[in-house]
């Protein structure tokens, strides 16, 4: 029995979408997000207990085991994952809410004699599956389990175009028939689709498909709450759908690219990802001394975050070395890239654990045109967002992205691991240019390094 009427139901799940609203805003800014996220936590509390205490529930002892399991994987997850390997923990997490979504629909299915009804069905079975599959194929090449570059077979269009015809077929059986057999041929389908549409994404083009499969996710969940008949499901969808689709968007932007050209680009015979060589070209390799040299009598120094800094987990010590430099009366930036580190936000999330000033971290559209006036910019584990083959050479799998003009700083110095590619596989011939100096080393060792030789100085 319901302890609450309909009205009250109705007011809570406003209250709860309000709160979605407000997270959604505080999310959009480091200085809020962790604000925003607490919001978003609190609405799907309001929501869940609002479901215990108005509908009548069935098998709840199995929810609430479901519930202390869930929680007792996630909440050890949560807390030991690492900050680099965020975007495999936001592909994992969103395609269990995909795959969650599909396995309703698939159930809820012996209820549904309305056809507009089973439409929604099938259409969460395919997308919540193609999410599912998808994200898991996402998780792996960014844990490295399987190669990042793109996987391509001859045929794969034809293989491709043959499955979604066989998943629209099973789809209008379904609706037509409300069988279950051809619900779960399309619940099949539908994973295969998403890891065919997956594998031929290579290279940093990987966490635009996480955001892209995010928006499924949640376009699958409003229509789950279409066939539950729950509003809250319905909203809560659509706002996850909607900033998907904004954040995908952008992301492409970011990186110079269509959606389409991602998704797309290796039926072409293209490529995501370029050559792994490594070049056997000279460069100019620098002690710890000497870049601290060029950074204690510098006026102005950009420090430039990527990928490789989050890995060796540096940022504290890159924060203590933009404090030893201003304390010499050096003016210290932070640029970000909008795609830096593979996910945006994370090198600001990074340098904020720092305490890094927001201040200090200047997005690339206004960065770009300070570059010509720093003496020196310090590139600590980021190729690709600085490689200005994404401007010169029309054949680079980066062609078109936006970059950080670092290579119109004075001098350039550049803390590598090794001189292998960055994610997206290419060479960078600003690594061999005259006013450039590599440090080879795990870049939190070497930043350690440089600090304390420039204290020294």
């Amino acid at each position: 029995m319901s302890v609450l009427d309909p009205t009250w139901t109705a007011l809570l799940y406003l209250v709860a979408a309000v709160f979605f609203i407000l997270a959604l805003r505080g999310l959009s800014s480091p200085r809020t997000a962790r604000r925003g996220n607490l919001v978003g936590a609190l609405g799907a509390l309001v929501a869940v207990v609002t479901v215990f205490l108005s509908a009548r529930l069935e098998n709840i002892p199995w929810i609430l085991g479901a519930i202390a399991v869930g929680s007792a994987v996630a909440a050890p997850v949560a807390r030991r994952v690492k900050m680099t390997q965020m975007p495999q923990l936001v592909a994992l997490f969103n395609g269990v809410g995909g795959g969650a979504a599909a396995l309703v629909a698939l159930l809820e299915l012996t209820h549904a004699g309305d056809p507009w009804v089973r439409l929604a069905i099938v259409f969460t079975l395919l997308v919540g599956a193609v999410s599912f599959s998808g994200s898991s194929v996402t998780f792996a090449k960014l844990q490295e389990l399987m190669t990042t570059r793109p996987v391509v077979f001859p045929g794969l269009p034809v293989v491709m175009a043959a499955v979604l015809l066989a998943a629209v077929a099973a789809a209008v059986v379904v609706i037509l028939t409300g069988s279950p057999v051809p619900a779960v041929l399309l619940l099949l389908l539908g994973l295969v689709a998403g890891v065919l549409l997956v594998l031929p994404v290579g290279g940093a083009d990987v966490p635009i498909v996480i955001s892209l499969l995010n928006a499924f996710t949640g376009l699958a969940v409003a229509a789950s709450g279409v066939v539950l008949g729950n509003v809250l499901l319905v909203v809560a969808g659509t706002l996850v759908g909607a900033s998907g689709t904004i954040l995908t968007r952008a992301m492409a932007a970011a990186m110079g690219r269509s959606v389409a050209g991602i998704l797309f680009g290796a039926f072409r015979g293209g490529s995501t990802a370029g050559s792994t060589a490594v070049s056997e070209r000279p460069v100019r390799s620098s002690s710890p001394e000497d870049v601290a040299v060029l950074l204690g009598y510098a006026q102005r120094v950009i420090i430039v975050p990527g990928y490789g800094l989050a890995v060796a987990q540096g940022q504290h010590t890159a924060a203590e070395l933009a404090d030893a430099l201003e304390a010499r009366g050096i003016d210290v930036d932070f640029a970000i890239h909008p795609v830096a580190g593979r996910m945006p936000g994370h090198m600001n999330v990074l340098l904020a654990e720092a305490n890094v000033p927001y201040e200090s971290l200047k997005e690339m559209g206004e960065i770009n045109p300070e570059f010509k006036t720093a003496d020196v910019a310090l590139v600590v584990g980021a190729n690709d967002v600085v490689n200005p083959a994404a401007k010169t050479s029309s054949g680079s799998p980066i062609y078109g992205m936006p970059i950080l003009e670092v290579a119109e700083a004075r001098q350039v110095v550049f803390l590598k691991r090794s001189m292998r590619p960055g994610f997206a596989g290419i060479e960078n011939d600003l690594l061999y240019q005259p006013q450039t100096s590599l440090l080879f080393g795990d870049a939190k060792d070497s930043l350690a390094q440089v600090l304390g030789a420039v204290k020294a100085l």
